[in-house]
């Protein structure tokens, strides 16, 4: 039996009006937000790049001759947009090759380190410099000695990836993007620098598609390393004291001889001792005798053969 026309109408009212009750949850996206770096890749990163900090804070102290401290202070994540517009035209900027993923990144230094470096290396002191000034040809070739010290630090920090790097030429703020891929989002690894009486910014520049490359490779080799540490079975104590050498003697006792074959005895005298030739001898360990035994030969080596086992020692003697 069917429902009568009005009914239906009623049930299809009765969902609309259901349907149109329940509100929506609509929340705002900010699309400059996304892809950002996780607190866990954020840390890896951290840690990374505080040991690049420390060895090449000793590179560089090395190399100029002097006391120089590099810190991380910060991690950040920008468009390239940003970036350039919040750049210091004066700034060191030096575009680098990476051997992967046809990309490149960008080493900026504050140019009151550039110039007091300069002048540590053509021997003078790192008094920082009067006036700003545009680095010249000669400057440039000066710098290149430093900023290869990094980048072999940079090599060994990220050496799971196996990496060359390249370092280009000192390049203005305008170039900054040819550098990097149109509409590409950086990671900038911001780092304080302190040399003499001179304090500034030192960045690495980092693209984005890098930074994801890099952190996969270390999450890889890490987790090679666990699976390493978990295969490989620590030996128990037991079994590292059987592995230690200890101190035997394979001698015979009690043994007799005259008086007159022990008076002026000389290299080479055959010294004959009152002993059958078949009575064994005896295995002594730190003087306490375990067994009885008869010296062999094993190849070209001496050796025992164990015949009887000796009385157990007594309480309180033992091997020491």
């Amino acid at each position: 039996m069917s429902a009568p026309f009005g009914s239906v109408k009623a049930l299809k009212a009765l969902k609309q009006g259901e349907q149109s009750s329940k509100q929506r949850n609509i929340h705002s996206c900010n699309f400059r937000y996304a892809g950002r770096l996780s607190n866990e890749n954020a840390r890896l990163l951290n840690a990374l790049h505080e040991k690049f900090a420390l060895h090449t804070t000793t590179s560089l102290e090395l190399y100029l001759g002097t006391t120089l401290h590099l810190k991380l202070i910060s991690l950040e994540q920008m468009a390239i947009a940003d970036y350039i517009a919040n750049l210091t035209t004066s700034n060191y900027l030096l575009p680098c090759a990476l051997n992967v993923m046809e990309s490149n990144f960008l080493m900026e230094m504050d140019i009151a380190l550039v110039f007091p470096m300069i002048g540590l290396l053509l021997g003078g002191a790192e008094t920082a410099s009067g006036g700003v000034r545009e680095l010249t040809e000669i400057d440039e070739e000066i710098m290149k000695g430093v900023m290869a010290l990094i980048l072999k630090q940079l090599e060994v920090s990220w050496r799971d990836l196996n990496l060359s790097l390249t370092q280009g030429r000192c390049i203005k703020p305008g170039m900054v993007q040819q550098i990097f891929l149109a509409n590409e989002k950086l990671v900038l690894l911001v780092f304080e620098m302190t040399l003499g009486t001179s304090t500034g910014p030192f960045c690495l520049v980092l693209p984005t598609s890098f930074v994801g490359y890099l952190l996969r490779h270390l999450k890889a080799a890490q987790s090679k390393k666990v699976s390493s540490l978990h295969l490989t079975r620590r030996p128990s104590l037991r079994e590292r004291i059987l592995d230690c050498d200890f101190t035997v003697a394979l001698d015979i006792t009690e043994m007799r001889v005259l008086v007159k074959d022990l008076i002026d005895p000389k290299p080479g005298t055959i010294l004959k001792m009152r002993a059958p030739v078949r009575d064994p001898g005896r295995i002594t360990v730190e003087n306490v005798e375990i067994f009885e035994a008869t010296p062999v030969r094993n190849g070209t080596r001496k050796a025992a053969q164990l015949l009887t086992r000796s009385q157990e020692p007594a309480a309180g003697e033992g091997v020491a």
